[in-house]
C-alpha cells in the first residue's frame, strides 16, 4: 500500500498505529456538567483537503471534530481533525485506514488548530477515521462503503 501523508508546504510519513476498534469517544471522564460530545456543535470544516473534497461524514471529539472527506475525481478519502478553540500546541492525530488493512495512516504532533490532513485512495471500500484532541479519541469503523 502506498502510504501518505500532506500537509499543506510539507510531507511527512507517519508511522502505522494500533487503535482499538470502537465506535465511541473514550478518553477523560467528562464533568457532569459538560455537554456530551453528541451535543456539541461541531466545528466548521476548514477546507484544508482542497479542492474536490466533500465532508461525507464527522463525528464530535471533546474539544473539536474530526471530518471524513472524499473527492468523486480521484476516489480519495480524507481525514482532517480541528479544534473548536485555538491556542497553544497540544496533541493531536488524525488517523485513516481501509477497513480490512491494519496499518494506519496518521498525521500526529503538536498542532495549534489542525491535524491532517490524511489522504488514501480507497475507492470501493470502507474506511476506517478517526482522531485525537489531547487525551481524547474517537474512532469510526467500516464506515462511507464504496459501491
Amino acid at each position: 500500500m502506498n502510504r501518505r501523508v500532506r500537509r499543506p508546504f510539507a510531507r511527512w510519513s507517519g508511522a502505522g498505529i494500533a487503535l482499538a476498534a470502537v465506535t465511541a469517544v473514550v478518553g477523560a471522564a467528562p464533568s457532569p456538567d459538560a455537554p456530551s460530545p453528541q451535543d456539541q456543535a461541531p466545528v466548521p470544516y476548514n477546507g484544508v483537503c482542497g479542492d474536490g473534497y466533500g465532508v461525507v461524514n464527522s463525528a464530535a471529539v471533546p474539544g473539536g471534530t474530526v471530518y471524513l472527506t472524499y473527492n468523486n475525481d480521484n476516489g480519495e478519502n480524507c481525514v482532517v481533525v480541528i479544534r473548536e478553540d485555538v491556542g497553544e500546541e497540544m496533541a493531536m492525530d488524525a488517523v485513516l485506514k481501509v477497513g480490512s488493512q491494519t496499518e494506519w495512516e496518521r498525521d500526529p504532533g503538536q498542532w495549534t488548530t489542525y491535524a491532517g490532513p490524511v489522504y488514501l485512495e480507497a475507492a470501493g471500500e470502507c474506511v476506517d477515521w478517526g482522531g485525537v484532541i489531547g487525551d481524547d479519541w474517537v474512532v469510526r469503523n467500516g464506515t462511507n462503503c464504496g459501491e
